[in-house]
């Protein structure tokens, strides 16, 4: 189920919207590498192309994350 997510980054709120899977996903990532999930978030929206939402971003994220077994953002 899509579902909306609340976040600040870099003291501005934001929301995002992503599969449960996804943030299920993304929250493991985060636990494994010890960051916050906020954090995590903001270093995604960071390296994200201008043309990227973030919700597009984060699931590119996760499923480059999964392909590669890796944890490194961009």
């Amino acid at each position: 189920m899509l579902r909306k997510h609340s976040v600040t980054i870099r003291g501005h709120a934001t929301s995002y919207s992503v599969e449960d899977a996804f943030h299920d996903e993304l929250r493991a990532i985060a636990a494994r590498r010890g960051v916050a999930l906020a954090r995590l978030v903001a270093e995604i929206d960071a390296a994200r192309p201008p043309a990227t939402n973030l919700s597009s971003a984060i699931r590119l994220f996760v499923l480059r994350e999964v392909r590669s077994g890796q944890s490194a953002v961009g």
